[in-house]
């Protein structure tokens, strides 16, 4: 997969994951894991941006004596993804075009 169309991918992947529930890195890593290969070296830089975009916040709880960044999903997450959802239909669109275009070609 073309490695800025995954990025993009990732970011809205981490958004869902935290839609389900409020996570640490290593989770987030483990269930994005099952979808498509990600590191957390990768994954901490897109956390980053998203919580620069305010589309994720984060809070910090003790765990084992030690204290566990967690990331919670914002309103404005919500609506990036509300958007992603209803943009994936160009992009479908496309997918058709392009695969007709090779199918007929």
């Amino acid at each position: 997969m073309d490695s800025q169309l995954k990025r993009g991918l990732v970011e809205y992947c981490v958004l869902a994951n935290l839609a389900e529930g409020d996570s640490y890195g290593y989770e987030i890593v483990k269930s994005i894991s099952k979808l498509m290969p990600i590191t957390e070296s990768t994954l901490y830089p897109i956390l980053k941006r998203l919580e620069q975009q305010q589309k994720v916040k984060t809070y910090s709880k003790e765990h084992n004596g030690r204290l566990r960044k967690y990331y919670r999903i914002t309103g404005e997450g919500r609506n990036s993804i509300a958007d992603f959802l209803v943009s994936w239909g160009e992009v479908e669109k496309i997918h058709q075009y392009i695969k007709g275009s090779v199918e007929n070609g």
